[in-house]
């Protein structure tokens, strides 16, 4: 084989690749929102679940794309682990479509369509409004350029006249169990390799097709591809959260029970799928003619395509039954980190490496900002225990300041991580911005990128008020006055009034939202702020306390208005408008 042959072979390869990447990527474009509501509506049992993983892997062509989305909603708490494990036995199958595309790409000269496809969808790109349906054209077109490179390379290769390559699988036992495995093995360190089971899918299909490799190491090969596929997943979920890593498991345990129990009745579950193909499984090349043998062999990439569909339909119509089993084993196999999260610095949703399109990519950003949010209101809760403390009668014996020393620096601990949260969401939208967006979703890390920015200014504001709650604790001021108390304790119960409607806001879908709740008690916190700046001059000049109380007590008054300011803007950012003047 020349070094010529060699490099079309492996750019036909990336060309495939690239397509699927590209086709994945617009799908997901197009109809991205829409899917989401789809997969959190419609798993509402465990066989809704697999129907609605098939559907939306089917959409995508993308089974990561759906495990992740997926993921995202466990951790949401909008799906149950069982449900999520429906929805990924389903992903399964949608992605088998994968195999069939690839296989008429195989059988059938489609090079002639493609040129028109490239046309058209170089059109629609400029066409700004369906520049998406060209994205997706264009995606296909390289995919089917690709695997029509990729036939005439392997026929003009001659794989199936090529002695070495002949005598090399002839090594093999063809009736070992051995050899089975051998090829099993074999399809996971490629795909492990390649980091791309199409592309293993679309060499076994050339090998095949040609004569070379027989149907049943074939097959093993496409069976340890599914076995290799599952171990990218869980590599890349090692960094991710528990429930990640327990969903990448199940994944794994379903493609490996699959594997196991079709070892048990191999041959006759391949031979049942070649006679629904019409593939003669016992033709000798020497006994037929050359062009009878090779049109037998043509229908192997349909074969391949049937088996991976038969294979996983027939798997999830055994193992949807033990979805709570499942459950249980993945539970008991990882089971959570005893770290206290709340006071570990860990970004939860969003991982290096875990996701692999720029559109899911946003969703888990905006559940890390979720995160960010209601992590927030637990420092302000903090502020406001710490001033309690500070307040309370034994507030000067030992195991009193020790808890009061304890709070402060848990909420010294939580500003720093509330800083260290926004730079690294930030830095993670900045990479995915580099990214191929829609205007929709640049918008989107736009408004993020906002909110990230106010929610860090709350943590300030939160540590702020404990500063100065500890400086006046630790000084010789007195304490402050009942009324002076009363007041704190209602402008921080506005405070936390408004940070409770940012996260329902966060956490909810903004079309159901009432933003002028949030306006409505920001107006209150101001009127309030103003009437007590009001009342501390006339209680100051009335004697009622020291000038520097006073201070302390407005001090601790504005940063809670402040605090009130950036709430609106969270819930600005995340709304897409602007309050009105007033």
């Amino acid at each position: 084989m020349s070094i010529w042959v060699f490099f079309k072979l492996l750019g036909s390869l990336a060309l495939l690749m690239f397509g699927m990447k590209s086709m994945s990527e617009a799908l997901q474009k197009m109809a991205g929102p829409q899917l989401r509501h789809v997969l959190g509506a419609m798993t509402t049992n465990r066989f809704t679940g697999m129907l609605t993983g098939m559907l939306v892997t089917a959409s995508v062509q993308s089974s990561t794309a759906t495990t992740v989305m997926t993921v995202s909603f466990v951790n949401a708490g909008l799906l149950t682990l069982a449900q999520a494990i429906s929805v990924i036995m389903g992903a399964n199958i949608g992605t088998t479509l994968t195999a069939w595309i690839m296989s008429a790409g195989m059988s059938f000269d489609i090079t002639s369509a493609i040129y028109p496809a490239f046309f058209i969808g170089i059109i629609l790109i400029y066409l700004k409004k369906y520049r998406y349906i060209g994205d997706f054209l264009f995606g296909l077109s390289f995919l089917l350029l690709g695997l029509g490179t990729l036939r005439l390379t392997g026929s003009e290769m001659h794989l199936g006249e090529n002695q070495a390559l002949l005598d090399f699988f002839a090594s093999f036992d063809p009736d070992s169990f051995l050899t089975t495995l051998v090829f099993l093995v074999l399809g996971g360190i490629l795909t492990f390799c390649v980091q791309s089971s199409a592309a293993v899918m679309a060499i076994t299909m050339i090998l095949c097709s040609s004569g070379a490799l027989p149907i049943y190491q074939g097959i093993a090969l496409v069976m340890g591809e599914n076995i290799g596929t599952t171990v990218t997943s869980n590599l890349a979920a090692l960094s991710a959260n528990t429930q990640a890593r327990r969903a990448a498991l199940a994944h794994m345990f379903f493609n490996v029970f699959g594997v196991i129990w079709i070892l048990f009745v191999f041959r006759p579950f391949i031979d049942m799928v070649c006679g629904w193909v019409g593939y003669d499984v016992t033709m000798d090349k020497t006994a037929v003619e050359s062009s009878v043998f090779l049109a037998n062999a043509a229908k192997l990439s349909f074969v391949l395509a049937a088996f991976h569909t038969t294979f996983n339909v027939a798997n999830t119509m055994i193992l949807i039954w033990f979805i709570p089993q499942i459950e249980k084993l993945v539970c008991a196999v990882i089971k959570p980190k005893k770290v206290d999260e709340e006071e570990d610095f860990r970004l939860h949703f969003i991982t290096a490496g875990f996701m692999k399109t720029p559109e899911l990519s946003v969703l888990e950003a905006q559940k890390e900002i979720q995160s960010f949010s209601s992590r927030m209101q637990r420092m302000f809760n903090m502020v406001r225990d710490l001033l309690n403390l500070s307040s309370s009668e034994r507030s000067k014996d030992k195991n009193s300041e020790e808890e009061f020393n304890k709070l402060y620096s848990r909420i010294e601990k939580y500003e720093g991580i509330s800083d260290n949260m926004e730079l690294e969401i930030a830095n993670y939208l900045d990479s995915v911005s580099n990214a191929h967006l829609s205007d929709d979703t640049k918008a989107k890390i736009r408004a993020m990128l906002r909110e990230i920015s106010e929610l860090e200014s709350i943590g300030d504001a939160c540590f702020n008020m404990a500063r100065t709650i500890s400086r006046k604790y630790n000084g010789k001021q007195d304490h402050f006055n009942e009324k002076q108390y009363e007041h704190i304790h209602q402008m921080m119960e506005l405070t936390d009034q408004s940070l409770s409607q940012m996260n329902r806001l966060m956490g909810g879908r903004k079309e159901s939202y009432d933003v002028n709740r949030t306006f409505n008690i920001e107006h209150e916190i101001n009127n309030y702020r103003n009437q007590l700046k009001s009342q501390n001059i006339s209680d100051i000049n009335n004697h009622q306390y020291t000038y520097a109380v006073g201070t302390i007590y407005m001090d601790l008054i504005n940063e809670c208005e402040k605090l009130g300011d950036y709430v609106v803007n969270v819930v600005e950012a995340r709304m897409g408008t602007r309050q009105k003047e007033v």
